[in-house]
């Protein structure tokens, strides 16, 4: 199993700006609400990552200003141990090749955002851990997409041409790397939290009183994934 210790974890996040963050979510809980979600999302991640040890934990931010000039993501960085890096301008696809392509030689580097925050610890490490498998790991969204990419060596060609946003990601990113012969290992998949209805598929499925359908088969384990959200949603008392 490859050590936690030799590998990068970049957490991949936008400032949380009234307005400007979960603009899906904004209907529903109003703006100021919106980002104080995405900054529960945010510091639940970090948490995660920092529980894992890895070699170094990486803040790729993005936002109004340069992120390593933020206040926001430089009191991150003080908290968790991070350092902070700006994820430049352009597509999705760019802003993670660039953010990846120096981290990646010497134990690989795992990216993830902070839209599965229920995502389990053990299933984080997971991802981490098929690093050994092979070069890339891929972790498969109930959207489409991924929430998780690990490389390992060389960044292979999986960025250009990819509909970000589009239910096709996942499987166009696959056949990519089919196409280009690089090995791949798939991580376990989880949902994202990007509209009203995830919010409450989210709410009830942290809610412990609530386990019914497919949520049994999606245990949380220990410690609590995201304690910070947990909190911030029962104040709201959605799915309730």
């Amino acid at each position: 199993m490859k050590a936690m210790r030799d590998v990068r974890i970049v957490v991949f996040a936008r400032e949380p700006v009234p307005g400007q963050t979960k603009t899906r979510l904004i209907g529903a809980l109003g703006a100021r609400t919106a980002a104080a979600l995405a900054d529960a999302f945010i510091r639940d991640a970090l948490a995660k990552a920092v529980r894992l040890s890895p070699r170094e934990l990486i803040i790729a931010g993005s936002g109004g200003q340069n992120a390593p000039r933020s206040a926001y993501f430089r009191a991150l960085a003080r908290e968790f141990g991070a350092r902070v890096i700006d994820q430049g301008s352009g597509n999705l696809g760019m802003r993670m090749q660039r953010s990846l392509k120096p981290l990646t030689r010497n134990g690989g580097a795992v990216l993830f955002g902070t839209d599965t925050p229920s995502l389990p610890l053990r299933l984080l490490a997971r991802n981490v851990e098929l690093l050994e498998d092979g070069p890339v790991v891929v972790s498969p969204a109930l959207d489409g997409g991924y929430y998780l990419l690990g490389i390992c060596g060389n960044v292979p060609d999986v960025f250009t041409g990819i509909p970000w946003g589009s239910s096709r990601v996942l499987a166009l990113t696959l056949r990519r790397l089919r196409r280009i012969g690089v090995p791949y290992s798939l991580g376990p998949w989880w949902y994202d939290v990007d509209r009203s209805e995830d919010l409450v598929l989210l709410s009830r499925h942290l809610d412990s009183r609530r386990k019914f359908g497919g949520l049994r088969m999606m245990p949380l384990g220990s410690p609590h994934p995201c304690p910070r959200t947990a909190a911030l949603l029962r104040r709201l008392r959605i799915g309730r």
